[in-house]
């Protein structure tokens, strides 16, 4: 391959067995994260990653460059040529031999190919692999693309589980780089695991975002048709996919579905309307004040005095009669014998209670008999291999949209946990859930009582032996609960901004890669798994599913 320099070490910046700089040809074009090779003891190789460029010459200070300039004329002609060079920092992730010693003054620095590439970074014979997307480095005619694939039990377990993608609104396209691998695992994972089955589910929170992820993508550009291809994911869009859409009846107040999508849906047995029935969902009260701060567990008493059926609440049937009862204690306070719930908790529970009663029609008290009306809780305990489904929240209420959200992983839970009864050859090996906006749920503002915190905890904690995954994102990953983020075996960053990479969350970053983060395009990620030696600055081509432009 091509030299490109010679390792430098001086008595101020020695090499380590961590790092090491080389001087290079100032119009040489490299970027951070290129992999270069160095000749080192044993007929070894080093593999470092590049990661800070700078450029040195031998002015004293920029005085003497604004002088050499005829004092500050920028057009004058300078009759003597300053000495220059351009000098790298790179870190070392790995040797052929296993040999970590420094590498040695004046040691050969060259190109790397793919194949030393996918030695350097750990990417060669990956087990159980599964697309992540295409590294590039150099330019023009050294210039090398290398697919990279994950091992897909460090991405969905047994070995790591859950991924975190963050990154600005608009521009980070965390939805697309989601349903990339999303769409990977249903095609490539199901084909080549024995004995394993997936399932998804995914949360819909914008627009219309993914309410047509069975139709194809007609407008894809040759280019990403050309890198599914290199990446070996056919050019179709996801499949057994089933719609849930929030009960109305006129539809359109519900979602931003188009209304003859939604019926056409219907009509294919492939789109619903989901309700809350009293009898079998009043159980599941305490989500709707999941976001509530309730120090003193006020609400969190309530609910469990209503669903247990104390005082008057015995007697009731359904959601009306429900908040006409919670009325008369508004009013007058509990009538127990112990009185510990005071009249003002009461009213701040009904007020939240009815507001909830009146905005979301899927609190209902039947079933339609045509099939186009389900339990949602109901549904999900029968999913099955390879079913996509599809939960549209995107037009409820902020305190709906979490009761949604909360059921639905109590419904997977109790699924994999064995309380539903369905032979467990049925029932998938994983279900795999993507959620946009995590910090509505996993935030660290988030109350500590929260029973939809503590079901994500309990998923990022528990929930790889269970078979449940967790692919989640948000703005901002400083925000997310350390508990729920540092579960994660897998972390993808798209751009952000300056403020965000000054957190905590990035310290272990260089500062290039830092700077980096803040320019990233649409497109393109840098990737962190247990896998990779290095992380990886990576692009992945668009969704192949319909894209709606103004959703």
């Amino acid at each position: 391959m091509k030299r490109i320099g010679k390792i430098i070490a001086t008595e101020k910046v020695p090499t380590t067995v961590d790092e090491f700089f080389f001087w290079t040809d100032k119009k040489l074009i490299i970027k951070p994260f290129d992999v270069i090779k160095v000749s080192h003891l044993n007929d070894s190789v080093t593999f470092g990653v590049v990661e800070e460029i700078s450029h040195l010459t031998d002015g004293a200070s920029f005085l003497a460059g604004y002088i050499s300039s005829d004092f500050g004329e920028v057009d004058s002609k300078s009759y003597t040529n300053r000495i220059g060079m351009n000098y790298i920092k790179a870190r070392v992730v790995g040797n052929t031999k296993n040999i970590y010693t420094p590498v040695l003054d004046g040691a050969v620095v060259t190109l790397a190919d793919a194949n030393d590439v996918t030695k350097a970074l750990g990417l060669e014979k990956i087990k159980n692999p599964l697309p992540c997307g295409i590294i590039e480095m150099y330019e023009g005619e050294d210039k090398i693309k290398i697919p990279v694939n994950f091992n897909s039990h460090f991405l969905i377990g047994p070995e790591g589980a859950h991924l975190n993608i963050s990154g600005i609104s608009g521009l980070a396209s965390k939805t697309s780089y989601a349903m990339f691998l999303l769409k990977s695992i249903q095609q490539r994972y199901v084909k080549d695991v024995e004995n394993e089955s997936v399932a998804f589910v995914f949360l819909n929170v914008k627009g219309r975002d993914l309410l047509a992820i069975d139709q194809a993508n007609e407008e894809l550009p040759e280019n990403d048709k050309k890198m599914y291809d290199e990446l070996g994911i056919e050019t179709k869009p996801f499949e057994n996919v089933k719609y849930f859409y929030p009960y109305s009846k006129d539809i359109k107040s519900t979602t931003y579905a188009d209304i003859a999508d939604v019926k056409s849906q219907q009509e294919l047995k492939k789109g619903f309307q989901y309700k809350y029935l009293f009898e079998q969902d009043k159980e599941s009260l305490d989500l709707l004040f999941a976001n509530i701060d309730d120090p003193t567990q006020t609400m969190e008493s309530i609910v469990s005095f209503i669903t247990s059926g104390e005082g008057t609440f015995g007697n009731i049937n359904n959601w009306g009669e429900l908040n006409d009862e919670i009325k008369k204690y508004q009013e007058k306070g509990d009538t127990g014998k112990d009185k510990t719930i005071s009249v003002l908790s009461w009213r701040k529970f009904y007020r939240l209670f009815r507001k909830s009663l009146e905005r979301n029609l899927f609190f209902s008290n039947a079933l339609s008999k045509d099939g186009k009306e389900v339990r949602l809780q109901e549904s999900i305990k029968q999913i099955k291999k390879n079913d996509v489904f599809v939960i549209d929240i995107a037009k409820l209420d902020e305190e709906a949209q979490g009761f949604v959200f909360g059921d639905v992983m109590r419904a997977i839970y109790d699924l994999k946990l064995g309380q539903i009864d369905r032979e467990d050859a049925e029932i998938p090996s994983k279900i795999i859930i993507f959620i946009d906006e995590l910090n509505k749920y996993g935030s660290k503002d988030v109350p500590k009582n929260s029973p939809i915190l503590h079901q994500l905890l309990d998923i990022t904690e528990r929930g790889r032996s269970l078979g449940i995954i967790l692919f989640a994102a948000e703005q901002f990953k400083s925000d997310i609960h350390e508990r729920v983020k540092g579960n994660c075996a897998t972390h993808a960053f798209g751009r952000t901004n300056v403020i965000e990479v000054s957190k905590s969350d990035f310290s272990y970053m260089p500062t290039v890669y830092k700077s980096m983060l803040t320019r990233l395009e649409q497109g393109e990620y840098i990737l962190q798994n247990p896998i990779f030696r290095s992380p990886l600055n990576i692009k992945f081509p668009r969704p192949l599913y319909k894209q709606f432009k103004n959703g």
